[in-house]
């Protein structure tokens, strides 16, 4: 069954860090680009980064850089971001995406909240 499950969210305070886990089964992650994206509600869905299947090159919304760190393992087929010095406006829920040129798929997301 080809699954991504993402968690790790949870409940932070302001200037805190998480760290989001996005596991692949049924395919290898290494093989996609994978997205992690955010929608907070009434706001449209942001891209906030993403990692190249090849050679793993990292691009980040202007909102995190600095901030957030995406990466991957291979060896656990699971893909992650690392965050930190969280700020409100970071609420949200987070969801990763793996896609190639033939296959796309998506997580059903983890909440992230930021609040003192």
């Amino acid at each position: 069954q080809v699954q991504l499950v993402e968690s790790g969210g949870g409940l932070v305070q302001p200037g805190g860090s998480l760290r989001l886990s996005c596991a692949a089964s049924g395919f290898t992650l290494s093989n996609y680009a994978m997205t992690w994206y955010r929608q907070a509600p009434g706001k449209e869905r942001e891209l906030v980064a993403t990692i190249t299947s090849v050679g793993g090159s990292t691009n980040y919304a202007d909102s995190v850089k600095g901030r957030f760190t995406i990466s991957r393992d291979n060896a656990k087929n699971t893909g992650y971001l690392q965050m930190s010095s969280l700020k409100p406006e970071d609420t949200a829920v987070y969801h990763c995406n793996a896609v190639n040129r033939r296959y796309a798929y998506w997580g059903q997301g983890t909440q992230v909240t930021v609040s003192s």
